[in-house]
């Protein structure tokens, strides 16, 4: 894992759930920065040249861990089996389905980096509106 006063980036082990087998491991990459104070990158890594990108809300992972959370294309929630605390992460798009479990140690940690770097309700103090607004009017 790594971070600096405005990134934080650390890599998870993930196991994608397929039905009525057993679950595949693979390795995603999670990135965080201050100049992007609401999201999260996370890059799956699914043995393509490409890894597949997703954009998520940094607290829709952040409740995911606690209880249920999200709607329609992105669903987070706590499993709690014997042994380590897992996540599970659906994804739907028009391309199909997939989910995920993770350990949710890992994950949690990763989280707190990111609050260190940007605290729970000071995301806006991060974002230049005026910046942003004229960037979407130009051409």
């Amino acid at each position: 894992m790594n971070s600096s006063g405005i990134t934080a980036s650390a890599e998870l082990g993930l196991r994608l759930v397929v039905p009525d087998r057993t679950a595949v491991p693979l390795v995603a990459r999670l990135d965080y920065t201050a100049d992007d104070p609401y999201a999260i990158k996370v890059a799956f890594h699914t043995g393509e040249d490409e890894p597949v990108e997703w954009i998520f809300a940094r607290e829709l992972l952040t409740v995911g861990i606690v209880r249920a959370a999200g709607d329609g294309d992105v669903r987070v929630w706590p499993e709690k089996g014997a042994g380590e605390r897992t996540v599970n992460i659906a994804l739907s798009s028009p391309f199909g389905q997939a989910q995920f479990d993770a350990e949710v140690s890992p994950l949690a940690e990763f989280l707190h980096r990111t609050y260190e770097i940007v605290p729970a309700g000071q995301e806006g103090d991060y974002v230049d509106l005026d910046s942003e607004i004229e960037r979407h009017l130009q051409p």
